[in-house]
Parts: C-alpha cells; sequence; structure tokens
C-alpha cells in the first residue's frame, strides 16, 4: 500500500483550496486530513458500499443502493460525497451511471482498515458462510487474495516463474511490510522461463496495464503471505475469469474457484486447493 492511500496525492476535491505556495514557488507539503476520510468512510451505508466496489468492478447506483439497504435518493446523495472526496469515479452509460474505486489506492486503504477494525457480528448462517468464503478466495481490487491468491503466488515462486523471496510474511523480521498493504521489503521477478509459461496460459507478460508496476506483491491480511498485485496480478486475474477457472461469488469481493479451475490451476500451476 502506498504511505498515504488517503492522502495527499489524490486529485484536490471540489470546494477545497488549493495547496499554498512557498518562496521558491513549489507546493508546501501538507498533512493528510485523516479525520475527513474517517468520516466519510465511517457511515456505515457508505462503508457497504466501498466494500461493494473493492474488487475493482464498475457497478450501477441502483446496485449499490440495493447493498446498501437504501433508497435511490440516499443512494445518490452518498456516492456524490464518495466522488466528491476523490473516492470514487463515475460514468455514464446511456441512461445509467456506473460508479468504481477511483484506484488501488482506495482498496488498500479499505483492506487495511479491515485489519483493525472489529468484527461484525455474525448473526447468521448466510453470513458466516460469506465470511469464510473471504478467507477462501476474495479479490484485492484487481487480484486475486486469501487462500487461492497466496497458494497461487506459491505455486508460481515454486515453478520458477518468479523469484526474489519465499512469499512468506515474516512479522519480527518486516522493515516496512504490514499486513493488508502493498510490500516494499522485497523485489520480486519475473523469469524468462516464467515469461514463456505464462505467454503458454495467454496472458502476455510484455503488454501489462500502463503507469503502474508491473510486479507488486500485498502481505494478505488473512494468511498473512504474500500475494501478487501489481500489473502482473491484475492481468493474471482477467485471464483466470476469461478462461472460466475463477467466477464472482454472490457477495461483494468473493471469488469462488470453479471445478474447471481446481483442474487448470493444478495442471498450469500445480496448486491444489480444498474443493470450494
Amino acid at each position: 500500500m502506498p504511505n498515504n492511500p488517503l492522502g495527499a496525492s489524490r486529485p484536490t476535491p471540489p470546494g477545497t483550496a488549493a495547496p499554498a505556495a512557498g518562496s521558491d514557488g513549489q507546493p508546501l507539503k501538507q498533512q493528510t486530513d485523516i479525520a475527513r476520510a474517517a468520516a466519510l468512510i465511517a457511515d456505515p451505508s457508505r462503508a457497504r458500499m466501498l466494500k461493494c466496489l473493492a474488487d475493482g468492478r464498475a457497478l450501477p447506483a441502483s446496485a449499490l443502493a440495493g447493498e446498501a439497504g437504501v433508497g435511490a435518493a440516499t443512494a445518490s446523495a452518498h456516492l456524490a460525497k464518495l466522488v466528491g472526496a476523490g473516492f470514487v469515479t463515475v460514468a455514464r452509460q446511456g441512461r445509467h451511471r456506473y460508479y468504481r474505486l477511483a484506484g488501488p489506492d482506495v482498496g488498500a486503504a479499505l483492506e487495511a482498515l479491515a485489519l483493525i477494525a472489529p468484527p461484525l457480528p455474525l448473526t447468521s448462517l448466510k453470513q458466516s458462510n460469506r465470511t469464510k468464503a473471504l478467507y477462501r478466495s476474495r479479490s484485492c481490487y484487481d487480484h486475486l487474495a486469501g487462500q487461492l491468491g497466496v497458494g497461487l503466488m506459491r505455486s508460481l515462486l515454486e515453478r520458477g516463474v518468479l523469484t526474489g523471496y519465499d512469499g512468506i510474511h515474516r512479522a519480527e523480521q518486516a522493515v516496512r511490510d504490514r499486513p493488508a498493504s502493498y510490500g516494499h521489503d522485497v523485489r520480486y521477478r519475473l523469469t524468462a522461463a516464467g515469461r514463456e509459461h505464462l505467454r503458454e496460459l495467454g496472458v502476455d507478460a510484455d503488454r501489462l496495464p500502463p503507469r503502474r508496476p508491473a510486479i507488486r506483491y500485498c502481505v494478505d491480511w488473512s494468511e498473512r503471505r504474500h500475494h501478487l498485485a501489481g500489473g502482473l496480478g491484475a492481468v493474471l486475474t482477467s485471464r483466470l475469469f476469461e478462461l472460466g477457472w475463477v467466477r464472482r461469488g454472490a457477495g461483494p469481493r468473493v471469488v469462488h474457484l470453479t471445478d474447471s479451475g481446481a483442474e487448470g490451476v493444478e495442471r498450469a500451476f500445480g496448486l491444489v486447493l480444498p474443493h470450494q
């Protein structure tokens, strides 16, 4: 996670004064308004909307209203605040408006908050099953996390697709790495053999999303291991969806490994996971 996931690197929200300049004409470094960011997220309805968007998809206001359990007018007011703060972006398609998180920084910040937030009480079997599903496999913005994510990372290392470290988070040795954050302490690299292996799967490592690191890792908050992020993590995850090896669950961020996916990841990466 960037050092300031909710801070000054984001565009200045409407109605906010531009940064003051020093004698050299350069903008002065500003402290971040954590209280304002926290207040926006603190509303239960807005928090549920953000959690629903945390898998990187664009969703219509009606779907977000349903997830938050509020009416259309109330949802519109909440979304306007999130857009104004730069947490969410909106695009119009025909008569509908679609909302998505402004970027992976916001998703990473939500992951970090989930680490320190008290657990919601489980009041039904449905909630219990959804919690177990999140631990098993989930999306972390646009890449895979949970047992599936860290298992895939482990297999990539064992197969020599990636090199640089062993994928284990050791809290007592960590310098900057913390759970639910982008990692900084080690550097993974894609091997030449790994590049060819991924190409056989339909992943072209030479055509990754621009303006973002090709290979990053997150310290998984539930597994305390590394899962693959960055451009390569996003493209690989997208490919697994295209192949039908993973599918989205009914709850926000829940991802399921399909029967064909279980066979596929075992064949491609030697990864064997419990049946979902």
